[in-house]
């Protein structure tokens, strides 16, 4: 094929040359016009009279020559495209360029934009010769604000960019090589989707910004294996990367991005950019999605970071396959406690005691019914069906280093937050509570706990309205938990000129103080999941003995109120905000 190149060029010049270059043009002299050919020889006009037997002959040559030097410069562009396809070919990753790459944004022109997006637009588009590190759990819009930046450009500019999906198979030595010929064709936006797949990632990622980007290429690196982009960035990478994490979505961005005003299904959707919510809510996926988005997050990433040296205490649960089991123990925990004894301890689920409590001291239907069932059969079809292992199932001992770096790596994950709690009378003293940012994961927990009641033989001789009574109370409860922790996460997130912090007393607690340190003033919340108002709500907001305490260590009192899920009504002493006009209010 280039010989057939080749000889069709040497035809095409040889013809040419034996063809007059230059042009005619027409002078008039004393009212008559005469025709003269004018051309160049080395770099210097010359012209000739030209005769009208000659003009004609020497108009088709010149007009033949100008048709030939087109088929010529055509000729030498297909040429120039099919070496690039030559070079092409050659890319061992999986690549999307041209037509191929505008299909694959195209479907997302209509989606509406995270309010990171416009981080990504600035480095695109700016003078940074850092690499941009775009990561963050599956199904947070990684992927989709890559598509919708590239979705956007130009057509000059998505001209020279390229979409590179890696895996496994892939490595930095294939990729380097692949760089380089899209650098020589002319590319100049590299995108690189799942780039920490490579096994040899964390360790040679210093490649991008140290050839790459300080020539002038952009490149983004995405993933969800958001510990390898740690370390990397902690080493490799240090200093050289601007850092985008994805995973933490606020009730008002989900909202926003998605329309959906409802913190119900905030709660289902498990805080990501999922339109149906399928990552949790189908079954068997919780377990799915906690191994391969979770554990096999800290197991792969600890796996290649320092050629396997720095498992620490987790080397034998990674070995073993028990990670699982310890994330779902402490996301079923009522507190999310990081400690030996929750790791250890014969499973006991906190979601029946707790709402077994609720439907017991019930004001208007109390009912002992979640008391009769078989609690030690019900916690061992819980436990199973969330795949948690007893002490005496353990392989291995689980001690206080495994616990600590857990929450550790989970803490980097962006999985979980720490929100404070404050005792009365030692209010210096603050202890912590941790808040799962993704609570569709535990939502998915609340599914299995009414999976396991269906096994009960006791739940199963109760009539259909009395077990759908129970399971609305029971997803009530659990829910009512998460959605105390959402809106202490968000007003702490949206408040960081204030302490944020739950208020215990002896006997009752307020579920949300917001203290002002500045002029000393506050603000008390309760947060219920109701949709009704009933007088149980503000009992504490009311209570004179606890509030001249709050005043005494916090500050004259300006806002008391009760956020839960029915109509707001700010017009009297006890606020009452509903919780989704209150969380886009953050």
């Amino acid at each position: 094929m280039e010989k057939d190149f080749k000889n069709l060029l040497k035809i095409l010049e040889d013809k040419i040359d034996d063809l007059p270059s230059g042009y005619l043009t027409t002078k008039n002299i004393k009212g008559r016009d005469y025709t003269y050919y004018r051309y160049y020889l080395n770099n210097k006009r010359l012209e000739k009279y030209v005769s009208e037997e000659e003009k004609e002959k020497l108009s088709k040559q010149i007009k033949i020559r100008k048709e030939l030097e087109t088929q010529y410069k055509d000729l030498i562009k297909e040429i120039d495209e099919y070496q690039k396809q030559l070079n092409l070919i050659s890319i061992n990753s999986y690549l999307r360029i041209g037509e191929d790459l505008k299909r694959y944004v195209n479907s997302v022109k209509e989606f509406k934009k995270r309010k990171c997006y416009s981080k990504l637009q600035d480095y695109i588009y700016g003078t940074s010769e850092k690499v941009f590190v775009l990561f963050g759990l599956r199904r947070t819009g990684k992927t989709t604000l890559i598509r919708q930046i590239i979705n956007e450009m130009d057509e000059e500019t998505f001209s020279k960019t390229a979409f590179i999906q890696l895996s496994r198979k892939d490595n930095l030595k294939k990729l380097n090589k692949d760089i380089k010929t899209l650098e020589s064709l002319g590319f100049r936006y590299i995108f690189l989707d799942e780039v920490t797949a490579m096994e040899d990632f964390i360790e040679g990622a210093a490649l991008f910004s140290d050839i790459y980007t300080s020539s002038g290429l952009k490149i983004v690196l995405s993933g969800t294996d958001s510990l390898g982009f740690i370390f990397a960035t902690s080493d490799t990478l240090y200093d050289r990367a601007i850092m985008l994490h994805t995973t933490f979505i606020s009730f008002k961005e989900f909202n926003e991005v998605l329309g959906i005003n409802s913190i119900d299904e905030y709660i289902k959707y498990g805080g990501t950019m999922s339109f149906s919510g399928e990552i949790y809510n189908n079954d068997d996926q919780i377990e799915k999605y906690i191994d391969s988005a979770i554990a096999k997050n800290i197991q792969n990433s600890l796996k290649f970071y320092q050629y396997g040296n720095h498992f620490r205490s987790l080397k034998d649960l990674y070995i073993k396959n028990e990670l699982t089991s310890v994330i779902n123990r402490v996301v079923e925990d009522m507190n999310h406690r990081f400690t030996v004894e929750v790791l250890t301890k014969n499973f006991r689920s906190n979601d029946l005691s707790l709402t077994a409590k609720n439907i017991r001291n019930d004001k208007t239907a109390p009912s002992l019914i979640l008391d009769e069932i078989n609690e030690n059969s019900f916690n061992e079809h819980y436990k199973n069906l969330l795949e948690i292992l007893n002490k005496n199932e353990q392989t291995i001992e689980i001690n206080e280093a495994h616990a600590i770096e857990i929450k550790e790596y989970l803490k980097l994950l962006d999985l979980i937050f720490e929100t404070d709690v404050k005792s009365f009378p030692n209010i210096n003293q603050t202890k912590k509570h941790v808040v799962v940012s993704q609570c569709g994961i535990r939502y998915a927990q609340a599914k299995k706990f009414i999976e396991a009641l269906f096994l009960d033989e006791k739940f199963n001789t109760l009539n259909f309205s009395i077990k759908n009574e129970i399971i609305s109370r029971a997803l009530s409860t659990i829910m009512g938990k998460m959605m105390e922790d959402i809106v202490l996460l968000e007003t702490k997130i949206s408040n960081k000129d204030k302490d944020v912090f739950k208020l215990q007393f002896a006997v009752g607690e307020i579920d949300m103080v917001v203290f002002n340190k500045i002029n000393f003033t506050c603000e008390i919340y309760e947060i219920k999941h109701s949709k009704e108002k009933h007088k149980d709500q503000i009992k504490h907001l009311i209570d004179n003995s606890k509030l001249e305490i709050i005043e005494n260590c916090f500050g004259k009192i300006n806002r008391k109120c009760v956020i839960y899920r029915g109509e707001s009504n700010i017009n009297e002493e006890i606020n009452y905000i509903n919780v989704e006009t209150y969380l886009k209010s953050l």
